[in-house]
């Protein structure tokens, strides 16, 4: 091993120990359980089933009594771990900028009936039921993006989403925050290029782009395929029947061609996965804004978000599966063959917050804890995120621990489950600030063949209208009524 890369590990293990160093100092209440806990949640062989498997871990000396006790009644400083993550060193793109994916992940709880706060989360099934909404915890979740063909994401920000939310005014204070600290981090500086946000098709991407207007950032949004955009404003023309003059262009249908015209720009690029892929651009398109929804209250005129649309075709899909279209939304407009270039190519990069998902809940097990509070299961994400930090953080450290069925990868090219595989290894080197526990007896708890005299409130599922206003079953809907026939007449 050479001088400079023995100078690289060291500076990776000394940056390691420093966050682990931040990380127990952002534990305020009972911080040696929270601590040990992940430490038993990266050490931990094989995917994590249940909390009280995490208690028989070496790493964790307490007992399952102070795990539970650590997430229900300790405390962290969110605010100090976010601040702590944007410092530290982040994946950019090729031209030096900073990509920013915005997704939402449930948590699932449909049989939880004591959890409060609990909302309709759209959720994907197999065979008949594809779409279904299910009662969960829906968290927003900001990830940054590499470049290439990876499954390593940088988590930034995690943050649940009450019932009734408006997803794109608090997506947007999100952004924002996390946009602001990445700049007082020294992450952006002046004269770089605008960090881009990625988003999926079910954002509002115009509005956001309006929302987040004074920031360094563009929005790339993906939209509906049966969407209608609007051309600029054509010269006034001089009428002499009179009439008010047109505040929007001519129509641009989605699915008309007939109405697209001639294309800003048009690429084609030779790709190994999809084959030829074909992206066309038209600038200065803008939705049509009607008073209604999010822009009832909106004061003033109704404002003109203009963009560039971009149609992405490729000539096949790896899964088989019905090839169609792609439209995207960019919030700039004149766009070069290298702009569409660009950014097509990291909307693509936006599918690899799903590996993180799937590591996050199948791997480090964010979502098998059967929690009852909110804030416990706040505080538990915080950990599974401080987990996938230090993952990543180790990335440069681990060693290949393959299974004897799978195949040889490059040291830098192992997936988060491989390095989390090897941990344990890199644990014993590392600073762990967690105190010993002091010896305890467990307490005596209820008396056997004693009642619960205080049962659990119960929750309804959050059900909000678009008024804000909670959601109310009509009488004749209640059990014991009997439904009004179509067609009865009242007597």
């Amino acid at each position: 091993m050479s001088v400079l890369q023995q100078g690289d590990r060291q500076e990776a293990f000394a940056r390691l120990s420093r966050f682990r160093g931040d990380f127990y100092d952002c534990l305020n209440g009972r911080g040696d359980a929270l601590f040990e806990l992940t430490d038993a949640l990266l050490c931990t062989d094989g995917p994590v089933r249940t909390l009280v498997d995490l208690a028989l871990a070496p790493e964790n000396r307490r007992g399952h009594g102070a795990l539970y006790g650590g997430l229900n009644n300790g405390h962290m400083d969110i605010g100090r771990l976010r601040r702590t993550i944007a410092g530290l060193p982040l994946p950019k793109a090729a031209d030096g900028r900073l990509v920013l994916a915005v997704d939402v992940s449930p948590w699932l709880r449909p049989d939880a009936a004591t959890c409060p706060d609990r909302s309709f989360c759209h959720t994907y099934g197999r065979g008949d039921a594809k779409h279904q909404t299910i009662p969960g915890w829906p968290y927003s979740i900001v990830t940054a993006l590499e470049t290439g063909h990876t499954s390593w994401t940088a988590v930034l920000d995690a943050l649940r989403l009450r019932p009734g939310a408006d997803l794109a005014a608090v997506t947007t204070a999100q952004v924002r925050e996390v946009v602001q600290r990445l700049i007082v981090a020294g992450q952006w500086h002046e004269g770089d290029p605008k960090i881009l946000i990625v988003l999926d098709s079910g954002y509002d991407a115009p509005r956001i782009a309006h929302l987040l207007a004074g920031l360094p950032v563009d929005i790339l949004g993906r939209l509906r395929s049966d969407r209608v955009m609007r051309r600029p404003t054509p010269p006034r023309v001089h009428d002499p029947k009179g009439g008010r003059p047109p505040k929007h262009g001519s129509e641009f249908v989605f699915g008309q061609p007939d109405t697209w015209g001639v294309e800003q720009a048009v690429t084609v690029t030779d790709t190994r996965l999809y084959g030829k892929a074909i992206a066309q651009a038209w600038d200065r398109l803008h939705p049509r804004l009607t008073r209604r929804a999010a822009w009832t209250d909106y004061e003033g005129p109704l404002p003109i978000i203009e963009g560039t649309v971009i149609r992405l075709t490729v000539e096949k899909l790896p899964s088989g599966g019905v090839n169609k279209p792609v439209w995207l939304w960019w919030s700039g407009t004149g766009a070069t063959a290298a702009d569409v270039d660009r950014y097509w190519q990291s909307f693509l990069r936006r599918f690899d917050v799903e590996h993180t998902f799937r590591m996050l809940k199948q791997t480090l097990g964010w979502t098998k804890p059967r929690l009852r509070s909110p804030q416990a299961a706040d505080r538990w994400t915080w950990l599974v995120t401080a987990a996938h930090t230090q993952l990543r953080l180790a990335r440069p450290l681990a060693v290949d621990l393959r299974r004897p069925w799978e195949r040889k990868a490059e040291l830098h090219k192992l997936t988060p489950a491989r390095v989390r595989r090897g941990f344990r290894n890199l644990h014993a080197k590392t600073l762990s600030p967690a105190r010993a526990p002091k010896p305890s007896a467990p307490g005596p708890g209820r008396p056997l063949g004693s009642k619960n005299r205080r049962p659990v409130p119960r929750h309804d599922v959050g059900r909000v209208l678009a008024t804000g206003e909670a959601y109310a079953r009509p009488a004749h809907h209640k059990k014991g009524t009997k439904p009004r026939r179509a067609g009865s007449q009242a007597s």
